[in-house]
């Protein structure tokens, strides 16, 4: 596992399992909404995405952790190793409820430089929906990628398991 990409709803924690498996493996973390998100929650170009997304997909190792539909199957071409975090709703919810709690008012080192934790009602209603409109497209893309190991994770237990694992590997 040297390109690994992690997909899944938000509040499921992609950024704590990037960071936490960069740790134990020693690669390079790309969070996707810090390179998508500046001051103010103001969004970069279409253009300046694709550029950035693609240098840190022409970087040897990586873990790229976020969705970001629209280049997650140009993601796929790049990486050995597909992790889903398929959590229910309510455990996604839990975790951006936690996560506000927690970091509100701060800026989480996995998002835009001047973007502060804060209440999103818009947000509450996306991670509300995920499933519905994504989990179908996210289990054909894991389906038609060749060649990458795919692992989906049901929930946190899941989640610390497979880290756990990852501790003899490296």
């Amino acid at each position: 596992m040297k390109k690994i990409m992690i997909i899944g709803c938000g509040g499921a924690g992609k950024s704590t399992l990037a960071r936490q498996l960069g740790e134990k493996l020693n690669l390079p973390v790309v969070h996707l909404d810090k390179l998508f998100w500046r001051p103010g929650w103001e969004h970069i170009s279409r253009a300046e995405f694709d550029r950035l997304h693609g240098e840190a997909l022409s970087g040897e190792s990586w873990i790229i952790d976020g969705n970001y539909d629209r280049t997650m199957a140009e993601r796929a071409k790049y990486c050995d190793t597909i992790i889903y975090l398929d959590f229910s709703r309510f455990a996604c919810l839990l975790g951006v409820a936690k996560r506000i709690l927690t970091t509100y008012g701060t800026v989480r080192p996995d998002m835009g430089d001047g973007c502060a934790e804060r209440f999103d009602p818009e947000f509450v209603k996306w991670v509300w929906d995920f499933n519905k409109n994504n989990r179908e497209k996210n289990y054909r893309l894991l389906n038609e990628t060749e060649g990458v190991e795919t692992i989906v994770l049901k929930n946190r237990r899941a989640v610390k398991k497979f880290l756990k694992q990852m501790e003899t590997v490296n």
